[in-house]
């Protein structure tokens, strides 16, 4: 913090040239964020986390195997739409610690959806689909039919975790540029006066 001191003792404090600068790359941080879209990427987030938990509502009418049991579509749906959120919300409050918060939450993300994707593949490799068997009216047996409804389903949730995965890589890779460039200028968290105050002493006498 700059002061200035006239002749008649009037003592003038003036912007700090370090704040300024701050307020500078805060700006350019918001700038650069946004070029990002953080707010696009996360809508997606969400809207991929909604239809996971969506489609996988028919799995639990078919056979019970792993990824019922496991509540794999819940969890990773649960998890994508809470990152989708906090990236949305980083749009608009830029900040280097809400980054960090959204880094962390995304980098979860992906973790969590590179194993329900692992967890689909083993399951679906687990489950093939049953031969049809015809039944006197000429139709499947119901096995046949439930094991391809399953299976059908399980693909479509794991195409859905892929895009997750890969919208997660992103934003963390986006976040992790974005910390990088401007992390020096953390630690400067004080806000100087929007313009010059000055003070004027008292009465000496």
């Amino acid at each position: 913090m700059a002061v200035s001191i006239s002749r008649d003792l009037t003592v003038q404090v003036l912007e700090d040239v370090n704040v300024v600068k701050l307020t500078d790359r805060q700006q350019e941080l918001r700038a650069a964020i946004q070029r990002g879209e953080p707010k696009c990427l996360g809508v997606s987030q969400v809207m991929l986390g909604l239809m996971v938990m969506s489609y996988s509502i028919p799995l639990h009418f078919t056979e019970l195997t792993d990824v019922v049991a496991l509540g794999v579509p819940w969890w990773s749906g649960l998890m994508f739409v809470t990152a989708g959120v906090v990236a949305v919300i980083l749009d608009k409050h830029c900040t280097m610690k809400f980054l960090q918060v959204c880094f962390v939450v995304s980098m979860a993300s992906g973790v969590l959806s590179v194993v329900a994707v692992i967890i689909y593949s083993v399951d679906m490799d687990k489950n093939p689909e049953v031969t049809c068997i015809k039944m006197m009216h000429g139709n499947c047996d119901n096995k046949h039919y439930a094991t391809r409804l399953s299976r059908g389903i399980k693909s479509s949730l794991l195409l859905f975790t892929l895009a997750e995965t890969a919208i997660s890589a992103i934003i963390c890779f986006l976040l992790f540029r974005q910390r990088r460039s401007f992390g020096p200028y953390d630690p400067l968290t004080l806000a100087a006066p929007p313009t010059p105050t000055t003070v004027i002493p008292s009465d000496l006498n």
